[in-house]
């Protein structure tokens, strides 16, 4: 037990030491080197050398209790910086799945409905040119049939805008919400009701691999919400202008991957083990998962309220009831 808690203790550390203390720590050194040299000598390094020596000299740092200080006031805030970050991180994940957004304030819920109706004309325009070159690919005449990089390409021009008919402002919103489309429409079946079901079945290998790609979607949101905290040193310092849109564009890149893994995962493992579920649930099916095993998975798994009536009939024994139990 002992050898298992300090295991646990070093992972721990090591976690909050990677994702807290270091990006807070990098966060506090710009915050320095902005200060101290401005705009007018932002890349002075000589200067930055010359004052940081300056400061290391006096009488104040040179103690070793001051150091000490110095050093825990050093890691606390760069920790706290770290929170601040994690904070930003989970609203950033929220805007950029967007899977509320009818739900956001009106003049904010206004903006994302325009996006939204923009980038389904858009879709619509190159869903409908992959379309003709998928037809034409299908004549009889040679001469009609289009090359595959020409289908290529408009599956490409498609699928940047989004896999299936955009419902959400954002790229990463649509591609989360495809994986439910697509499975209610090869296979009747509900997502959001089966999947914590689903979640309980799969193996521990599965499990692990949607976690991590989860986590990886997390990370790659808190990068932009660490983009969003550099760019405040503009005002001091003008090459925090290029961190905080390097970290920005690595961080929409990453989102894009992370989500792209996630939801293929997601997808893969509500398709592969839909007949693992209706086997442990006691539905008889055989062969691979159709749209009536779907269709018999969602019914078995919803809930159903009762009607108004029977709602206020079966009430109050049902609170008798409770009330004998608990007694």
């Amino acid at each position: 037990m002992s050898t298992l808690l300090g295991e646990l203790g070093k992972k721990l550390a090591e976690r909050w030491l990677s994702l807290l203390v270091l990006p807070g720590a990098m966060y506090l050194a710009v915050a320095v080197v902005g200060v101290t040299l401005g705009h007018r000598h932002a890349l002075d390094l000589r200067l930055l050398a010359q004052r940081i020596t300056g400061y290391a000299g006096t009488s104040n740092a040179k103690t070793v209790g001051s150091q000490v200080v110095l050093l825990a006031a050093i890691v606390a805030a760069a920790a706290g910086i770290g929170l601040v970050a994690q904070a930003l991180g989970t609203i950033a994940e929220r805007l950029a799945l967007a899977a509320d957004w009818r739900r956001w304030p009106s003049w904010w819920s206004a903006v994302a409905r325009q996006q939204v109706e923009r980038r389904q004309r858009r879709w619509d325009v190159a869903h409908a040119a992959w379309h003709t070159a998928y037809l034409q690919q299908r004549s009889p005449d040679a001469a009609v049939r289009p090359s595959s990089a020409t289908r290529h390409r408009t599956a490409r021009a498609r699928d940047r805008i989004a896999v299936e008919r955009p419902e959400r402002p954002t790229w990463s919103g649509d591609r989360l919400h495809a994986v439910t489309i697509r499975l209610h429409r090869d296979h009747h079946l509900d997502l959001a009701v089966v999947w914590p079901h689903m979640w309980l079945v799969i193996p521990d290998q599965v499990r692990l691999e949607i976690t991590e790609a989860r986590l990886a979607l997390s990370r790659a949101t808190t990068l932009a919400a660490w983009a969003l905290l550099y760019a405040p040193f503009l005002f001091w310092w003008w090459p925090a202008a290029l961190v905080a849109g390097a970290l920005m564009a690595a961080a929409r890149y990453r989102i894009r991957v992370a989500t792209d893994s996630y939801a293929t995962l997601l997808e893969a493992t509500s398709r592969l083990h839909a007949t693992t579920l209706a086997g442990r649930l006691g539905i008889e099916h055989s062969g691979p998962a159709d749209p009536n095993l779907g269709h018999a998975i969602t019914r078995h798994l919803r809930t159903r309220l009762p009607s108004p009536r029977q709602s206020r009939e079966t009430g109050p024994e049902l609170s008798r009831a409770d009330e004998v139990q608990l007694g």
